[in-house]
């Protein structure tokens, strides 16, 4: 089994925790939890006949004042980067969060999330623009998220 470390990355509240239990425990809740630090889940995926056993760190959210510890970036193999499309400012700081990554870990692979598209209006929802390797995710409707992880995987091991 091939292991990869994959992080979750973005300000705070906006649905990280969310898209992983979604992801590793196909699980759901508005309860709303603030990670400290970092939590580690972990899902077992065959890609292409090969078994993945993928380490997921949920890194604490980052706010204007606290930026995330980067030495949690170390030994990743790619991100995902999440914002809430409720909240334009968590969308203006993905390209900051992605450079962050970056820093550590050159070159390395990474996916955007807009996360929360449940919440937008429908005629909202149609007229979505996103740049490439961005998924508009809902953890609480289960859209793109397996896709989310799917496509970072792919592209890690590409």
């Amino acid at each position: 089994m091939i292991r990869k470390k994959i992080l979750l990355l973005g300000d705070f509240h906006v649905g990280k925790t969310s898209l992983i239990r979604r992801y590793v425990d196909n699980a759901f809740s508005d309860d709303y939890l603030t990670t400290i630090g970092v939590k580690i889940s972990k899902k077992q995926i065959t890609l292409h006949d090969r078994e993945y056993e993928l380490l997921i760190w949920d890194i604490e959210g980052a706010t204007p004042t606290k930026k995330i510890p980067t030495h949690y970036f170390a030994g990743a193999a790619g991100a995902i980067v999440v914002g809430d499309l409720t909240r334009e400012e968590t969308l203006t700081s993905l390209p900051e969060h992605l450079q962050s990554f970056h820093s550590v870990n050159r070159g390395k692979p990474w996916v955007f999330a807009y996360n929360k598209v449940d919440l937008l209006p429908v005629e909202q929802r149609k007229r979505l623009q996103l740049p490439e390797w961005s998924f508009a995710t809902s953890a609480k409707e289960d859209l793109n998220v397996d896709t989310l992880f799917t496509t970072l995987l792919e592209r890690i091991v590409s």
